[in-house]
């Protein structure tokens, strides 16, 4: 039996990638204004992280609602597939 899986709430995990960008952006920022190099270094690395990982989250959900779209039945792309 399958346990029932966790989701977040929509409106949450709708903001996420615009999340990830925000922090990506503050920690460039913060890595400019920081005085000592290995944590300046540090964060830019962090920035440049949450910023790339913003981007791809956003761009992979819109393209599989675009996909969706295309189909049908958009709901079997999440059913299983059956063996014979």
């Amino acid at each position: 039996m399958r346990s029932p899986q966790r989701r977040l709430a929509r409106p949450l995990y709708e903001s996420l990638p615009w999340l990830y960008m925000v922090l990506g952006l503050a920690a460039l920022v913060a890595s400019y204004r920081e005085m000592w190099p290995r944590a300046s270094v540090a964060l830019g690395l962090a920035g440049i992280v949450l910023l790339l990982a913003g981007v791809v989250v956003w761009l992979r959900r819109r393209e599989y609602r675009r996909m969706r779209t295309r189909y049908a039945r958009p709901d079997a792309l999440s059913e299983p597939e059956e063996r014979e």
